[in-house]
Parts: structure tokens; C-alpha cells; sequence
């Protein structure tokens, strides 16, 4: 299957949202390799629509999702408790380090299953619960 993607570089060269069109495999490819440095973000959408787009960000084992409905309308998903909702975790979103309350941080590999799960549906709805922005 063809998704449209962008992420981090593993080399740590800034982040610049440039998509590429490739198969799943690819961008588990590249989460692997931000995986093994310890953090990362990645966007992802289908090849045939401009929304909705899935966030990805992740630092060690705390991750964020985000999701775009369209070009005004931003969610977060909800957390699985990894992180006490009193908690603040850093999490790095494009370039910059950003801090989320526990009420929105999962564990990464579980996160890294949703946006699987994403790309063979894009149906964002069964991931969770969504709190919007």
C-alpha cells in the first residue's frame, strides 16, 4: 500500500516537510532507524487524499499523536496511562521540543501500532479518543 509521508532525519539535520510517496515499508523503515536514536517524528496521510494526516512524535518511550482533520481542525489522541496525567513529557514536534501532559503521551510502540493500523484504513475513529484543539 502507497502512503504519503514526511519525518524527521535520522541524521539529525532539521526537519523539513518535504513527503515522499513510497510503500509502508519505507516508513517503517525510517521510524526503525528514528526509533534506535531515541526520538523522532514523523507525519503520514493516504497517496489519494490531502487529510486526514497522522502525527507521530516520540521521545524514548513517550510518544504524541496528532491528528489534522483538515487544515483548521487539530486532535490529540487521548493517552493509555502510560504517564500519570499530572506528568509532563518532551516530545519533539518537527523541529522543536514541545511538553504534553500524561493525558496525551502513549507508550511508542503502541502509538508506532496505531499509525499502522492507520495507514491500512485511514480510518482514524477506532485509534481511540480524540480531544480536539
Amino acid at each position: 500500500m502507497s502512503v504519503v509521508w514526511a519525518a524527521t532525519a535520522p541524521d539529525s539535520e532539521p526537519f523539513h516537510l518535504v513527503e515522499r510517496r513510497s510503500e509502508v515499508k519505507d516508513l517503517a523503515d525510517r521510524f526503525s532507524d528514528l526509533r534506535a536514536l531515541g526520538q523522532g517524528y514523523v507525519e503520514v496521510r493516504s497517496s489519494d487524499q490531502e487529510f486526514p494526516v497522522l502525527t507521530l512524535a516520540f521521545r524514548e518511550d513517550h510518544a504524541v499523536v496528532h491528528l489534522m482533520h483538515d487544515r483548521e481542525r487539530i486532535s490529540l489522541l487521548v493517552g493509555d496511562g502510560t504517564v500519570p496525567p499530572e506528568a509532563e513529557v518532551d516530545v519533539p514536534v518537527m523541529e522543536e521540543l514541545a511538553v504534553f501532559t500524561g493525558d496525551f503521551v502513549l507508550e511508542t510502540d503502541r502509538a508506532w501500532e496505531l499509525v499502522l493500523d492507520f495507514t491500512q484504513t485511514w480510518a482514524v475513529g477506532p485509534l481511540g479518543e480524540w480531544w480536539e484543539l
